[in-house]
């Protein structure tokens, strides 16, 4: 593979983990490597609904844990949500048009083997554990993530 890119997944959006995932399928798909850096609110893309625990957690954290999605499944449109009416009428409008879901395109990202990082810091400060991720997510330092992105053809912030 002769390209790299780099995805920072700052948000916690379903369109937009939906465009970064597009992004990083497709350029799989042309033979760039591509890794995903998952900061703050993206990484609820990246939990495993099956896997979150309160156990060991402060009362901020376990708050944390109670009032946010528990995975890709559950992230709000950024715009026009609607107490998730509004993600309801995307997916149906997707659906019509036979354009997969969010999920499918996180499973063929998975699937290509697309390098999934999360920051340590954010994993530390939103008080999850590592074993509360997708069995792919390697917790990583924003230094090693500097060196990764400096590294790329095309870093991209979503």
């Amino acid at each position: 593979m002769g390209k790299k890119m780099n995805l920072l997944m700052f948000s916690g959006d379903y369109d937009k983990a939906m465009a970064g995932l597009i992004l990083a399928n497709t350029a799989r798909d042309i033979e760039c490597e591509v890794t995903m850096f998952f900061a703050f609110w993206g990484l609820f893309l990246v939990r495993d609904p099956e896997k979150m625990t309160l156990e060991d957690k402060s009362i901020y954290e376990k708050l944390m844990d109670v009032m946010t999605p528990k995975g890709p499944e559950q992230l709000p449109l950024s715009r026009m949500n609607f107490s998730g009416l509004g993600r309801m009428m995307l997916e149906e409008m997707m659906e019509a048009q036979g354009a997969p879901k969010l999920i499918h395109f996180l499973k063929g990202a998975r699937k290509k083997n697309i390098k999934f990082y999360a920051c340590k810091l954010s994993v530390e400060i939103m008080g999850f554990k590592p074993e509360e991720f997708l069995p792919e997510v390697e917790i990583i330092d924003a230094a090693a993530y500097l060196k990764d992105a400096l590294e790329s053809d095309m870093q991209l912030f979503i």
